[in-house]
């Protein structure tokens, strides 16, 4: 006997099909069998469901996908596992993320791919897909084995936490990955120009006395990868992007034709370079938080289509490390469990996007750009939905989070909009209680 699954009286929001009304989702043996108040006569329909969830007053969306996402194992276990952090991923509403290779070991090999898969397998939480490493042991000397990663199962292929900084191995890096149409995210930096710094170069750097980052560490960067990409017809996504510089260069390639997506992350069209004022290791992250006209500009991006997509960053970090002095610690914070409400709060609330295009960013693009099948609620699809209160608010409290660590700089912060419910295959894997 199939089970089914009644979402019943949700705003349903599907990009991918032009959807945004008040309907019923029927779910039916992990896939999705109807959407009803359509055109057409459709699948007939069971006459009730084995579950029903009432979604009056929610966002019925395809299940979230986050492209970037750091879940440290193997290597960094202190700080988050694959098991952890994908109990985070379902708690912020995502029902895929692609994870960032730059583990210990890096994952540069068929061995290290298998081992991702049956980690997540293991876990049973959300869907896991891989990115694996450009450059062998994320060395910037020599390709990694392309072909045999694709056959294992990856998805795309990046050396973030580094560019890959040798302009001809990026060259053939994208020619070969233009071969299985698989693309390169890019971390972009200009690492004699960053080196040292702890936040964004500018005047609160000079006023707190410490070393930046320029915004052109990175500008130079895109502007050379948009450059390979257009030569090689090679696939560029642009990760995290942070400057109002890189955002025209993005836009610019774009209308030349040169096949380059980007995204940005929450934190960087929340926060400026002024919250490292009070010193705290928490807003260090890389690329830094940079300035209001940076932020603006990076709204305005997301609002016209620019940057496509919404990601994370998720970079979660051991405790001990983050209370160390601000030079000595690491990069990055969380994301995943307050993405949803940092751009509802953001972007939606403030007017600057509507439903539909959020929805799109935080799931049927990088759905799309990593070519995983997911980021629909089209009948037969895998039926992976999420199901978001657009009007809850509510306070963060790293306390109560599923991640292993707890580097979050929006402690105490009062969002709104939260996933309530997250759908894998058909199966409810989290609630908010």
């Amino acid at each position: 006997m199939k089970k089914t699954l009644l979402i019943s009286g949700g705003r349903v929001i599907d990009p991918a099909q032009g959807i945004d009304r008040v309907a019923d989702v029927w779910v039916r043996d992990g896939r999705i069998l109807a959407i009803t108040g359509g055109t057409g006569p459709g699948e007939p329909l069971p006459e009730s469901a084995d579950e029903t969830l009432a979604a009056a007053g929610l966002i019925v969306s395809p299940g979230l996908v986050d492209m970037h996402v750091h879940l440290r194992e193997p290597g960094r276990e202190e700080a988050e596992t694959i098991a952890t952090g994908t109990q985070a991923a379902l708690a912020g509403g995502f029902t895929s993320v692609a994870c960032i290779p730059n583990t210990e070991p890096p994952i540069d090999t068929q061995a290290a791919v298998e081992f991702v898969h049956q980690k997540a397998v293991r876990a049973d939480t959300c869907n896991v897909f891989v990115v694996a490493c450009v450059s062998r042991n994320r060395e910037g000397k020599e390709l990694a084995e392309i072909g045999q990663l694709v056959e294992a199962g990856a998805v795309a292929f990046s050396d973030d936490g580094a560019p890959v900084y040798d302009a001809e191995l990026m060259r053939r890096a994208f020619e070969y990955c233009r071969m299985f149409d698989k693309p390169i995210l890019a971390h972009e930096e200009v690492l004699e120009l960053s080196r040292g710094g702890v936040m964004h170069e500018g005047l609160v750097s000079l006023v707190l006395g410490l070393t930046g980052m320029p915004a052109a560490a990175e500008e130079v960067m895109i502007g050379r990868d948009t450059a390979l990409a257009e030569s090689t017809d090679g696939r560029l996504h642009v990760m995290h992007v942070s400057t109002a510089g890189g955002v025209d260069l993005i836009r610019a390639a774009k209308a030349r034709g040169v096949r380059v997506t980007a995204e940005a992350c929450p934190h960087h069209f929340t926060l400026t370079d002024e919250a490292l004022r009070g010193f705290d290791a928490s807003c260090k992250m890389s690329p830094p938080l940079r300035t209001a006209a940076d932020v603006e500009a990076i709204i305005a991006g997301i609002a016209d289509g620019t940057i496509d997509c919404i990601a994370t960053d998720h970079a979660p970090h051991a405790p001990e490390t983050k209370m160390l002095e601000l030079d000595r610690a690491p990069f990055g914070i969380l994301g995943l469990e307050t993405a949803v409400g940092l751009s509802v709060s953001r972007l939606i609330a403030t007017g600057r996007i509507g439903w539909p295009r959020l929805i799109e960013a935080l799931s049927t693009l990088p759905a799309s750009i990593l070519g995983i099948g997911r980021g629909t609620l089209r009948p037969g699809a895998p039926a992976d939905i999420t199901l978001i209160d657009p009007d809850l608010t509510w306070q963060v409290d790293v306390r109560s989070f599923r991640s292993k660590s707890v580097n979050s700089p929006f402690q105490g912060w009062t969002l709104r909009g939260r996933a309530v419910a997250t759908i894998v295959a058909g199966r409810i894997k989290y609630r908010l209680a």
